[in-house]
């Protein structure tokens, strides 16, 4: 008998340990191709069959109902190893995240193409995505291109751009260089600048938490840094806020509603009595959620549903065109949506950014509880009060100084020419204190770099020389206010005057953002980019006096160590 008990005992610690593993390993999120997500690993059945006490707790939930407490005296280290190969298990991939390819976009003829259209963005999830990666040991072949969004690395950041003038909602600010990693191009920096606001002067806010609790939460980095992070954004609350809290795992459950923001023991014992586990049907949450900030709406207020999650739904509405088209439908209600993103492992950043770019929101990745008080606290008026919505932005080329450009990263937020002034078609949001930036590779008409072109039958190329006026490119914009329907127009004429041979310090860092960012990704065109060119560029800019971009400067050494 006793050695029966001590038979099952054995099993239910090695069921444990592989679980644990399964959920422990996976942090780490390397060990996967430039093109695959899926990486880490843990062990399973050579035979890939479950043993019956396995099969039992799979049907309590799978390994989302495991914890790590009875596999840490294993110490996951080489004798947990040992042991799970005695037993009959292998190494198996147990990581599961998904990331939207991304088409890299070349260069385009200005003859051919001289508009280049585009929605804002001040989503700032690949960036963090991408620091936890590389602090967890990836090397460069092992960070998924899916995941370097360009623009987002970019906008992470804050600049010195000009701050707007009366009765504008942004200042913006051009900057016209030399590219560092192509001696044919020059580079040319746009950035937005919102006005910054102390949220506790913002108008009063009506928000609705939306917090996966299912059992893929169920980890160190998930349900646990959600709640303390949710703990942090109470802190920050009023009186005039007022605050619902909607949960969901197999079902939706409303666990606070419309409660007080100066109530700040109700909403975080609320928050820290939250348990994990169920299948994940979020579908039904964002519906309730939605209902929820309808009934409280409050007019020229700050209405917004704040979803965290690991983006792994799997129950009910669960595809990424499916969600798109939900919150699409929601967003009509003049509700916004913030998404934020825990975990590793099996996070859907493709559904979490389809669901942000969607419903009019920002989509941030949280990876540890400062950044959760840089999303949280520290730019929580950017992140939650909208200044300027369905922001778009027209660049036009003349011909007669520029021949070819290349638009750096925003793949996923391009638009058709004729998308700019209709005002049906969605775009991005810019909050208080946000910040936007682009970057335009331009190959100048008297560079030896050629730019492939079509030869039109009905009009002559050579014909197209533009006007000498000194104007090297037109910048328009279009935004509504946040509770208008119709659009207003600004524009900018970039001059060959904005060129300097010595450019500013925020355009140096810019640059040396994108050229890392190309680097990962292993670039088609990221021509002489190089670690040392990075590391140069970033010589040129006082870190000293910005922890982000200091971090920054840590992340290109030790991302240029292990690769």
């Amino acid at each position: 008998m006793k050695k029966t008990t001590k038979r099952i005992e054995k099993k239910r610690r090695l069921c444990a340990l592989v679980m644990g593993m399964a959920m422990t390993i996976s942090l780490f999120g390397c060990g996967a191709s430039k093109d695959d997500s899926n990486a880490g690993g843990a062990y399973a059945p050579k035979d890939n069959a479950q043993s019956p006490l396995i099969s039992e707790q799979v049907q309590d939930g799978g390994y989302n109902n495991f914890t790590n407490s009875d596999a840490a005296e294993y110490k996951y280290g080489m004798y947990a190893e040992a042991v799970m190969r005695e037993e009959g298990y292998e190494e198996v991939d147990w990581n599961t995240e998904e990331y939207s390819a991304l088409e890299e976009r070349g260069f385009q003829s200005v003859a051919n193409s001289p508009l280049s259209t585009f929605s804002a963005d001040v989503d700032t999830a690949a960036y963090s995505n991408i620091r936890r990666m590389i602090q967890d040991g990836c090397s460069i072949d092992q960070i998924p291109n899916g995941i370097v969004r360009i623009e987002e690395m970019l906008n992470y950041f804050s600049y010195d751009y000009a701050l707007p003038g009366d009765k504008e909602p942004f200042g913006v600010t051009t900057v016209l260089g030399d590219c560092p990693w192509n001696e044919n191009a020059k580079l040319l920096q746009i950035g937005l600048r919102t006005q910054k606001i102390d949220f506790s002067e913002a108008p009063a806010s009506n928000l609705v938490f939306l917090l996966d609790v299912s059992g893929s939460m169920n980890a160190d980095d998930k349900l646990p840094l959600l709640q303390k992070s949710f703990s942090m954004l109470a802190e920050e609350l009023t009186e005039k806020d007022t605050i619902s809290i909607v949960t969901y795992a197999s079902s939706d459950k409303v666990v606070l509603e419309g409660e007080s923001g100066d109530n700040k023991k109700k909403i975080t014992d609320a928050i820290n009595n939250l348990k994990a586990g169920g299948a994940t049907n979020g579908a039904d949450g964002i519906g309730t959620a939605y209902r929820l900030a309808e009934q409280y709406f409050i007019e020229g207020g700050n209405n917004r549903v704040i979803l965290a999650t690991d983006g792994d739904l799997n129950v009910g509405v669960s595809s990424e065109s499916d969600l798109k088209d939900l919150v699409t439908q929601k967003k009509e209600s003049g509700v916004f949506l913030s998404v934020l993103g825990f975990g590793t492992g099996n996070i859907k950043d493709n559904k979490m950014e389809a669901l942000a770019d969607n419903g009019n929101g920002n989509y941030a990745y949280i990876d540890s509880l400062n950044e959760a008080k840089k999303v949280l606290v520290e730019e929580m008026g950017a992140n939650f009060v909208t200044v300027a919505k369905d922001v778009k932005l027209q660049v036009e080329f003349n011909p007669a100084y520029v021949k070819g450009y290349r638009l750096l990263g925003y793949e996923n937020r391009e638009l058709a020419t004729e998308d700019f002034d209709n005002d049906k078609k969605d775009a991005g949001e810019i909050g208080a204190g946000h910040m936007v930036t682009a970057l335009y590779e331009i190959i100048p008409v008297s560079s030896e770099q050629e730019i492939a072109g079509t030869e039109l039958k009905y009009q002559d190329n050579s014909g197209n020389k533009g006007i000498e006026n000194g104007e090297w490119l037109n910048l328009k914009i279009r935004y509504k206010e946040p509770d208008g329907d119709e659009s207003i127009l600004k524009e900018y004429p970039v001059t060959e005057d904005c060129y300097l041979q010595e450019p500013t310090e925020d355009f140096y860092f810019a640059a040396a953002v994108a050229e890392f960012g190309l680097l990962i990704r292993d670039s088609e065109y990221k021509g002489d980019a190089s670690f040392e060119n990075v590391r140069n560029l970033l010589k040129k800019v006082d870190t000293d006096s910005d922890d982000y971009k200091d971090e920054f400067v840590y992340l290109v050494k030790l991302l240029q160590r292990g690769s």
